[in-house]
């Protein structure tokens, strides 16, 4: 097999997905150096451009001879990108090169006179298999093109599912019980660990509701990333916030403050509320002035949500019901 000193592979990886991986590992196998250029249409709606340059860098970082270039241009769509860009550009990726491009690497989707071999004449090109995987279709339907992407990219379209609801709702259980129907995996609400450092909620400190805010928010991010298509998290910020407001009295705005600011940072497919319709469990501390009136709480955190842009779905009935409606409402947004 050849082997070329400045080779060049590009694409615009609006996503990114597994042919575009095998492509720049063969390229890279074959030169002594490999320009990997990322087409960026600035006004395309295409992917932010960090997040394409991060897929690629994460693709090729254990190749110490490849170099990534982000190749800007204006075209308002594709077909707008004329030859006469071609040519403009193509002297773009020469100059960052800084020496001749001997080999110009692309797939088998691309005719053996397109823009490739027109703007690098002096390059031989190389065609290399792209399996029939195509950036076209994960856009428009990420879910059914799941295993066309590597799991770095998965996470950018990974739906997220917020299950909240006052004391003894069974959010928990149903949280736990969703990610197993949809293998894959759920976060758990760090505070009830946290609430009971004194015994009591009652007497709660204002640092233990920092922690719960930053404990949950940092195992959401590890966690998210390990997510197979959905990922269902029991409880968030507001739920904190909730009983911030409940429980803490008058050293709370700080934790407010901090609450609402991790708010702005979180987004939501889909908010499922869960009604105080099923039978009161006290299960260790649960507040007893909630479970006097259930109704009144929820409908506080539900306002709540909505005040902060949050479309919230109840889930009422017994547990079978619920998981049920659930199964059907994660379906259809999966199926969107």
């Amino acid at each position: 097999m050849a082997h070329y000193s400045c080779g060049m592979y590009g694409g615009s990886f609006n996503p990114l997905h597994l042919g575009h991986v095998r492509c720049m590992i063969s390229a890279a196998n074959q030169c002594d150096k490999l320009i990997v250029v990322i087409s960026n249409g600035v006004n395309r709606g295409e992917i932010d451009i960090r997040q394409r340059y991060r897929w690629v860098y994460e693709t090729v970082k254990h190749f110490s001879h490849v170099q990534i270039f982000v190749l800007d241009d204006t075209a308002p769509s594709k077909a707008a990108y004329t030859e006469e860009t071609w040519y403009v550009d193509a002297q773009k990726v020469k100059d960052f090169a800084g020496e001749p491009i001997t080999a110009v690497f692309f797939g088998n989707d691309y005719l053996p006179d397109s823009m490739w071999t027109k703007c690098y004449p002096e390059a031989e090109p190389v065609i290399l298999p792209r399996d029939g995987i195509s950036s076209t279709a994960i856009r428009k339907s990420p879910m059914a093109c799941w295993d066309m992407m590597p799991d770095y990219v998965r996470s950018f379209f990974v739906k997220k599912v917020l299950l909240i609801g006052t004391e003894s709702t069974g959010k928990s259980t149903l949280a736990i019980s969703l990610a197993r129907h949809y293998n894959t995996c759920s976060l758990e609400e760090v505070g009830r660990d946290i609430s009971a450092r004194s015994g009591t909620d009652e007497w709660m400190l204002p640092q233990d509701f920092t922690d719960i805010l930053l404990q949950h928010k940092v195992k959401q991010m590890k966690m998210f990333s390990k997510a197979n298509r959905v990922f269902f998290e029991d409880t968030n910020c507001l739920t904190t916030l909730f009983y911030i407001d409940f429980l803490e009295g008058k050293e709370k705005e700080k934790n407010r403050n901090l609450a609402e600011a991790i708010s702005v940072l979180n987004e939501y497919d889909l908010v499922l509320l869960l009604g105080p319709d099923v039978n009161f469990v006290q299960d260790g501390d649960r507040s007893l002035k909630i479970a006097a009136d259930r109704r009144k709480y929820t409908d506080l955190l539900k306002r709540m949500c909505e005040e902060h842009c949050l479309q919230v779905i109840e889930l009422n009935g017994d547990y079978e019901e619920r998981y049920r409606k659930a199964v059907e409402l994660v379906d259809r947004l999966l199926e969107e």
